[in-house]
């Protein structure tokens, strides 16, 4: 089965909106967990909109499942973050300073050295390593030479057009998990993933190990509840 990470961005950004500390961040982490999730996911940002840097420590104390960090690794902050706290997985992202969310994969052609140095100091470390790239084929290649573990497919394109003909939408992630299987990447998948597209998603991706969840997921949960709504999450995959 394919595993389901929470992503919990969210939980912060209602709590910050007020101040205090409604909602539990760490509550809705532990709770996600024991409502059927494989794994937590956090992406903390410099201006810490949502997940702040003492919410991943500490998130990393309490949650049992797999801890999953995502960001941007030119910023040393969040480098320094991750090797201190030691994640499951962190996926890397090519994020620019007040981006509002991700929206595009690596350039693993262009940013090979790069990426190389930096996979590295991570594995190095313990962790597993994944990069967020677009289901284009010669990314995925590239970004095989680089070290990574894992491929993280950036899915806003499929999702988008998932309505106005889902075979097409899916078509070049076929494409890119295909050249992912042959070269030896786990594949995980992100962004716009909810209840209408992940089972199509997740039947027709070979190779498809994690999905990370977080802004559909929220949302459901405000009308079906937390628990409801990932069992429902869990039935798709």
């Amino acid at each position: 089965m394919v595993r389901l990470s929470v992503n919990i961005n969210k939980i912060a950004t209602l709590r910050n909106s007020r101040g205090g500390n409604n909602p539990d961040v760490l509550k809705a982490a532990m709770d996600c967990e024991r409502f059927g999730a494989q794994g937590i996911t956090v992406h903390p940002r410099p201006d810490e909109r949502h997940i702040r840097y003492d919410d991943v420590r500490a998130i990393k104390n309490v949650i049992t499942t797999e801890f999953n960090i995502e960001g941007n690794s030119r910023e040393q902050k969040f480098v320094d973050l991750v090797l201190e706290t030691r994640p499951a997985q962190v996926t890397l992202v090519p994020d620019e300073l007040g981006q509002i969310t991700s929206n595009h994969g690596w350039d693993t052609i262009a940013n090979q050295e790069y990426l190389k140095d930096t996979i590295a100091m991570f594995q190095e470390a313990g962790i597993r390593v994944s990069i967020f790239v677009d289901p284009v084929p010669q990314m995925v290649e590239a970004a095989a030479t680089t070290g990574t573990d894992r491929i993280e497919l950036y899915t806003e394109g499929y999702a988008t057009h998932f309505s106005h003909g889902r075979e097409l939408a899916i078509a070049p992630y076929i494409a890119a998990a295909k050249v992912a299987n042959e070269v030896g990447l786990g594949i995980n998948a992100g962004h716009d993933l909810d209840l209408q597209n992940l089972k199509f998603f997740a039947e027709h991706i070979p190779g498809l190990l994690e999905v990370s969840i977080g802004h559909a997921l929220i949302c459901d949960a405000l009308y079906m509840g937390l628990e409801s709504t990932i069992m429902q999450y869990l039935e798709q995959l």
